[in-house]
C-alpha cells in the first residue's frame, strides 16, 4: 500500500467547528439506533436475496485482497450480494456522515479504529455489542489494547479485522557491507548500527522525516518512555516522556545520520531507491517494497526507551445508523462481518496482521514478512477513543514534531505550545460532541 492510500494520510483533520457542524447534521436523523427489531441473529442468513452496500477505503495494494475476500463471500452466499464502494479514506470520512444523514449510507463498512469514537459521537454508527455477543467474540481472542479501544461510552462500535503498526525496514545489502549481522533492538544497538553504516560509506543512513510518519514515531517513543499523549483533562504529550522522545528524533539529525529537513515521503522514496539504510514506516509498505526488488528485511522498531511500545491502528467493521433499517439487510450484514472476521487469514496477504489470536495461532502469518511484527503485538498501542482526536493531532502534535525535528523550535517549547492548543481543541470538541 502506498502511503497516500493509508489513513487518508495525515488523517482527515476535524476542527472543533467542523465536528460541531457534522454533529448537527447527524442529529437530524431519526432518534434511537434505527435498527429494525427482528429474529435473533443465528449466524446464518436464510431470508430473501439482499444486496449490501459495503464502504471501504482500500484503494492501495490492499484493495485486491479485499475484493478477493468479498468475491469469495458472494460465491458462498447465494442470497447475499455484497457490492463494494471503494474510495480514498479522506473521501470516505468526509462523505459518510452526510450520506448516513441523507439515508444514503452503506449497509456495512470498515473504518480505522481511531475514527470510531468520532463517528459514534456524531451518531453516524451504532453500538454493536449485540453483534460481538452473537459472534461469540470477546477480549480473549484479541489483545486488550485493540479490543478496549473499540469501546466509546461503555458501548462497542467496532469489530477489529486487523492491526497494523510501525516497523523498522532495513537494507540487507547495506547491513552486510557494514558488518551488521542482526537488526537493532534497542537504542545502543541502533546507535552502533548507524555508526557502522556511516563508516561503511552510507553518509545519512536513517532519514528522520519532519511530517508523516514522524508524529507516529514520536507517539511510539513517548509510550516507550512510559508517557501518554492524552488524558481526561487534555493533551499530555508535552510531558518529560514526550520531550525525551522528540529530543531523540532531533538527535538523529544533530548526529549527522539524517538531513535536517526531510520533505514528506522523501524518507520512504529514498529507502525504496536504496539511498538510505533504515526507515521506520507502517507494515502496509511490505508489499510495495517486496514488489520493488529492494533487498530488505523488516523488524520491530527498537526499544529506544525503557518499555517495548509502538504506535498501531486497526481496521474495524461497523454498522451505520439507519432511520428505517431493513432487518434482513442488518442480519445479512452481520453474517458478512462474521465471515470476514473468520476468514481474516486471507487478509494477511495484504501485509496486515489479523486481529484475532485464534486466526494467527492457526498459522495465518507463517512465512509472511509481518510474522516478526506480530510477535510483538502485545506492545502495540492505540490512540484513546476520544472524538475528534485525529483533527486535534493534525493541528498540534504533527506540527510540533515537525518543528522539533527541523530544529526551528526546541522540543520542549514546541510540545508545550502544541499541548496547550490541543487541550483547548479537545475542550471545544467535548462541548460540540456533548461528551
Amino acid at each position: 500500500m502506498k502511503q497516500n492510500d493509508f489513513l487518508g494520510r495525515r488523517v482527515f483533520g476535524v476542527t472543533a467547528l467542523g465536528a460541531a457542524l457534522m454533529l448537527v447534521l447527524a442529529g437530524c436523523s431519526a432518534g434511537g439506533t434505527g435498527q429494525a427489531a427482528g429474529e435473533p441473529f443465528t449466524g446464518e442468513y436464510t431470508g430473501p436475496e439482499v444486496e449490501l452496500s459495503y464502504w471501504n477505503g482500500f484503494t492501495g495494494g490492499d484493495g485486491p485482497f479485499m475484493e478477493k475476500m468479498v468475491s469469495d463471500f458472494n460465491a458462498e452466499h447465494d442470497n447475499i450480494k455484497v457490492v463494494s464502494n471503494t474510495m480514498q479514506w479522506t473521501d470516505f470520512y468526509q462523505r459518510l456522515p452526510a450520506a448516513v444523514t441523507a439515508g444514503e449510507g452503506p449497509d456495512v463498512g470498515v473504518m480505522h479504529l481511531d475514527q470510531l469514537a468520532t463517528n459514534a459521537a456524531r451518531n453516524v454508527i451504532i453500538p454493536i455489542d449485540d453483534l460481538a455477543d452473537d459472534l461469540g467474540l470477546t477480549a480473549n481472542d484479541f489483545t486488550e489494547e485493540v479490543w478496549d479501544a473499540g469501546v466509546y461510552k461503555d458501548a462497542r462500535y467496532g469489530i477489529p479485522l486487523d492491526v497494523h503498526s510501525l516497523a523498522m525496514y532495513y537494507n540487507t545489502e547495506h547491513f552486510a557491507a557494514a558488518g551488521i549481522e542482526e537488526a537493532p533492538t534497542d537504542a545502543a544497538s541502533l546507535q552502533d548500527a548507524l555508526g557502522k553504516l556511516k563508516a561503511a560509506g552510507y553518509e545519512t543512513p536513517f532519514w528522520m522525516p519532519t511530517r508523516w510518519p514522524s508524529h507516529l514515531m514520536n507517539l511510539s517513543l513517548l509510550w516507550q518512555n512510559d508517557g501518554e499523549p492524552y488524558g481526561d483533562d487534555g493533551a499530555t504529550f508535552d510531558s518529560a516522556a514526550g520531550v525525551k522522545a522528540l529530543e531523540w528524533q532531533r538527535s538523529i539529525v544533530d548526529d549527522g545520520y539524517s538531513p535536517g529537513d526531510v520533505a514528506i515521503d522523501s524518507q520512504y522514496v529514498a529507502f525504496k531507491n536504496g539511498e538510505t539504510s533504515i526507515t521506520w514506516d507502517g507494515i502496509w509498505q511490505i508489499n510495495d517494497l517486496s514488489e520493488s526488488g529492494l533487498p530488505y528485511a523488516v523488524a520491530p522498531i527498537p526499544a529506544i526507551g525503557e518499555t517495548d511500545a509502538v504506535w498501531a491502528n486497526s481496521h474495524n467493521f461497523f454498522l451505520p445508523r439507519q432511520a428505517n433499517a431493513d432487518k434482513n439487510k442488518v442480519n445479512a450484514s452481520k453474517v458478512f462481518i462474521a465471515w470476514m472476521s473468520e476468514q481474516s487469514a486471507e487478509w494477511a496477504g495484504s501485509g496486515m496482521i489479523p486481529a484475532r489470536q485464534s486466526v494467527r495461532d492457526a498459522g495465518a502469518l507463517d512465512g509472511l514478512p509481518q510474522e516478526a511484527i506480530a510477535e510483538t503485538i502485545d506492545s502495540m498501542r492505540f490512540l484513546p477513543p476520544i472524538p475528534g482526536i485525529g483533527g486535534v493531532q493534525a493541528e498540534t502534535l504533527e506540527i510540533a514534531v515537525a518543528d522539533g525535528v527541523q530544529g526551528t523550535t526546541s522540543p520542549s517549547e514546541a510540545l508545550k505550545k502544541a499541548a496547550g492548543t490541543a487541550t483547548k481543541l479537545m475542550d471545544d470538541n467535548k462541548a460540540s460532541f456533548g461528551d
